[in-house]
């Protein structure tokens, strides 16, 4: 029982970070204080020089596929959140990860039941419910950039499952992603205010440097099925965290659309009869 209360509450405080980053990337994004690409760049070189101390081996190109996967998810994510709001960001964000787990499960021969394949109906429609004309959507574009984000970020959960060591990994994965998103840097307009500077400093350095090493020891003690379902915490915290915070309303069809998504990623989660639980 021990570790698995420890193994809650290290998932906990992940996905507290990863709502932060969410609630961050819009306070500093939405008002103008600083841009995506200088945003993504601060972002991903605080988390890197927080855990330099702790890198452990040289970077390498086995760190390769998890650096690329951390620098797509940057960049989409810190696009998508000029225009998204903080919840209907997170809902896309992590509705787009758990396809990518539950399409890496299939691939490997985990069949979906048949609440399975209802569950995905059920999400894919609550999705249409966000996406459509009228609700809290600003186009279709920054939802394709979150849900860009969405499949690198699965990636790299995916990629983090692997035993190792998981700080010295996340460190060296921050290390080499900065670079990556310099060139974002070229499509910048101003230069970032202290407060937006503040705000991706804090993201790198907390929410996700430290976050992600959470994140990294965590995943490897859970199935995939399990780290599917502990993550969909994280759009309802983000939704509280924005009402609370952004002064973003809780409306009847992001409450609508995201309970959907979410239930219907739930039912995807249970296994045919006959597979092992």
């Amino acid at each position: 029982m021990r570790g698995a209360g420890l193994t809650l509450i290290l998932a906990t405080f992940a996905i507290i970070a990863f709502a932060g980053n969410s609630l961050l990337a819009r306070a500093a994004l939405a008002d103008g204080a600083i841009e995506a690409g200088a945003y993504s760049a601060i972002r991903l070189a605080a988390g890197a020089l927080v855990l330099l101390p702790v890198i452990g081996a040289r970077p390498s190109m086995k760190d390769a596929p998890g650096a690329a996967s951390l620098a797509i998810y940057v960049a989409g994510f810190s696009l998508a959140y000029l225009s998204l709001g903080a919840a209907i960001g997170a809902l896309i964000l992590f509705a787009c990860v758990q396809a990518t787990i539950i399409a890496a499960g299939y691939v490997r021969g985990e069949r979906l039941s048949v609440p399975g394949w209802l569950g995905l109906v059920l999400a894919s429609g609550g999705l249409v419910t966000l996406l459509a004309p009228g609700g809290e959507m600003t186009g279709f574009a920054p939802a394709a950039l979150m849900a860009v984000a969405g499949i690198a970020w699965g990636a790299y959960t995916l990629i983090g499952r692997s035993k190792g060591d998981a700080t010295g990994r996340t460190a060296r994965n921050f290390l080499l992603a900065t670079p990556l998103v310099l060139p974002m840097l070229w499509f910048d307009s101003g230069v970032p205010s202290w407060h937006g500077v503040m705000l991706a400093t804090i993201s790198g350095a907390l929410t996700s440097g430290l976050g992600y090493v959470l994140w990294y020891k965590v995943t490897p003690r859970l199935g995939l099925g399990t780290v599917a379902t502990v993550q969909l915490a994280t759009p309802v915290v983000a939704a509280l965290g924005a009402a609370a915070f952004l002064s973003e309303p809780l409306t009847l069809r992001l409450a609508l659309g995201g309970a959907a998504i979410i239930g219907g990623i739930v039912l995807t989660l249970v296994k045919p009869r006959g597979d092992a639980a």
